[in-house]
């Protein structure tokens, strides 16, 4: 059957095949894989080319790389399944073109012609084909034009095939329906919540049996996680100032370096706003003073903003000309035109900023603290590598603790543990990899400290004594007693709420919520408050537990999707969601009874030739 078809997507299709083409110039080149193997396999009648499996699992290696940011060794990409899904790819593609030519499904040699001299590759300087560019263009990625032309007449088919089983599928009107209603449904409620303060009588002090017998019954609220028991040593900059000493001359050089910060001229918050032409700024002025209109005016005229004409803070000289106008110029007055680098402007006065002169004496306590941080970071930069030799060389941390300023400690630390040095990430991340078999070495931290672990023991889970639990266990009981007794009051206002008695008639403070979706969020409630509310029947009454206090809840109406904008665009949405879903997994499924019609036939050598030539 042939098939005659010009236009965007053909074109589209064709570039595509010249792109992976031309690709096969990069990675292994097209002689990159010699021998006698010339395919890694056959789909029914369609081989699958060793150079085409090679150049498309290189590109989806380059994809990871470049997503991750890091390279993927060929071991690797092996591990993540990354070479059997592109082989995988290739089969699919390949038992495609099978079930084209089984139908007969093919394009004529005069739109064949027509796709290929619209392919710019393939244009000279005039815009016309060149049939010599065309060879040589074929020549350099290692294809003939019979190869070239057969893969783009197979591609074209195989769009054709695909495009005929996709087209028109979509999901009855029913199923999107129902997913309509479900999200575009809203409920009315109201609901109050109980306290503490709503019990009639306060609760009792628990005793030890009461504690006890809470903590062993409900152990899973008490457990610790996989926990390192670490030894470890540090050294801070900061442990190191107090031995610093700053000469008066080394202060006095970077006082007078640092000469812009604390000396600063005075200064004056402007706004500018510029002009074409001197004509147009004298116009702008003469308005202001004549026809009594405003600097804002003028700016909202220009189509500006005022955050587009200001200018912030500037002295006297970065003014040039202007400047000495604008410096004695009053806050609120507007000044010019005065010249400016972009041209004539006005100049509006925002604030002045006097003068701020900081002595040497003033400056000392500052400069003292910031050239000793200094010092102390590369002096614990300088010891970070005799103590590291230390520790190459049997030192243990105790002794490089005893010999050296750096501090021992202890602790048990695991995954979301953030005291002390524990806070930083460097340290986290070291004590997540360390092993028992890792000897330890001094790694940084992002202030410039320095430390180093040993591993000494693992803990697995495990629930923590009574006796360290105690205070979670008292808190835990009163939660759980507050609201068993919330629970047990809530249940007798049910049949009168029911039966229609409102909240206030029981004394209760009930707030109403309207046209609450399913994706409403109410403050102070639990996760599932809205789900459970979404399970109610009109008129019913629920409680739910919240955070030691408990909710009464009952349902006043159930309001369908309505006919708003809103809803139209998301009935669209998920039509053009639940059609392209569908269509996906139609051409999925026809894809693998192809597969399995074609028979497929896959050379493990020549899948290990190309895999050699991988990193």
């Amino acid at each position: 059957m042939a098939e005659k078809k010009k236009g965007g997507s053909g074109k589209i299709f064709v570039w595509i095949v010249v792109g992976l083409a031309m690709l096969g110039l990069g990675g292994f080149g097209a002689s990159g894989l010699s021998g006698t193997l010339r395919t890694v396999g056959s789909v029914g009648d369609k081989h699958i080319d060793v150079q085409q499996y090679a150049n498309r699992l290189g590109q989806e290696i380059r994809a990871v790389e470049a997503q991750t940011g890091q390279s993927l060794p060929f071991a690797r990409a092996q591990e993540i399944g990354l070479d059997q899904a592109v082989l995988q790819q290739l089969i699919t593609t390949r038992a495609l073109d099978h079930e084209a030519t089984q139908l007969g499904i093919s394009i004529g040699d005069e739109t064949l012609r027509d796709q290929i001299v619209e392919i710019p590759a393939f244009q000279g300087v005039n815009g016309e084909f060149d049939r010599e560019g065309y060879a040589f263009a074929l020549e350099r990625s290692g294809q003939s034009e019979a190869d070239f032309e057969n893969g783009l007449r197979e591609e074209t088919a195989r769009t054709l095939l695909q495009g005929a089983l996709v087209s028109g599928v979509v999901m009855p009107d029913t199923y999107t329906d129902t997913l309509l209603n479900f999200f575009g449904e809203s409920r009315n409620f109201t609901w109050a919540r109980l306290v503490a303060g709503d019990l009639e009588t306060p609760l009792a002090e628990p005793t030890e049996a009461d504690l006890k017998a809470y903590y062993e019954t409900n152990l899973d609220q008490f457990m610790l996680e996989e926990t390192k028991q670490l030894t470890y040593v540090e050294l801070t900059p900061d442990s190191l100032i107090g031995e610093i000493e700053i000469p008066d001359e080394d202060m006095r050089a970077e006082f007078a370096a640092r000469a812009d910060e604390y000396n600063r001229p005075e200064r004056r918050l402007i706004e500018r706003l510029v002009f074409l032409d001197q004509a147009s700024a004298d116009q702008a002025a003469a308005a202001l003073e004549v026809n009594g209109t405003t600097f804002e005016a003028l700016v909202e005229e220009r189509g500006l903003t005022l955050e587009d004409v200001d200018m912030g803070d500037n002295d006297r000289l970065s003014l040039d000309a202007a400047g000495e106008a604008v410096f004695g110029a009053d806050v609120g007055d507007v000044v010019g035109p005065l010249p400016s680098a972009l041209g004539p402007a006005l100049f509006r006065v925002n604030g002045i900023l006097p003068a701020q002169i900081t002595t040497f004496e003033q400056a000392t306590p500052q400069l003292q603290e910031y050239l000793a941080s200094d010092r102390a970071r590369r002096m614990v930069e300088r010891l970070a590598q005799d103590y590291d030799d230390m520790l190459a060389g049997g030192a243990t941390l105790e002794e490089l603790a005893a010999e050296t300023d750096m501090v021992l400690g202890e602790m048990e630390w695991y995954e979301g543990y953030g005291d002390g040095i524990a806070a930083y990430a460097d340290f986290g991340e070291t004590a997540a990899a360390l092993t028992a078999s890792d000897f330890p070495k001094i790694g940084n931290l992002d202030d410039g400290g320095i430390f180093a672990m040993r591993l000494d023991g693992e803990l697995p889970v495990r629930a923590a004594t009574f006796e360290k639990s105690r205070d979670q266990v008292r808190s835990n009981w009163q939660a759980s007693q507050v609201e068993d007794r919330l629970r047990a009051l809530a249940e007798t206002y049910l049949p009168q709420l029911e039966s229609g008695t409102e909240f206030a008639g029981l004394g209760l403070t009930g707030v109403e919520e309207i046209d609450q979706n399913r994706q409403g969020f109410i403050g102070g409630t639990p996760p599932s408050f809205m789900a459970d509310v979404f399970k109610m029947e009109v008129g019913k009454v629920a409680i739910v537990d919240s955070f030691g206090t408990v909710l009464v809840v009952r349902l006043d109406a159930i309001n369908p999707a309505g006919d708003n904008p809103e809803v139209a665009a998301l009935a669209t949405q998920l039509q053009e969601q639940v059609n392209q879903q569908l269509a996906q997994d139609v051409f999925n499924a026809y894809a693998q009874d192809t597969v399995l019609r074609a028979g497929q036939n896959i050379d493990p050598r020549a899948l290990a030739a190309v895999h050699v030539n991988f990193p």
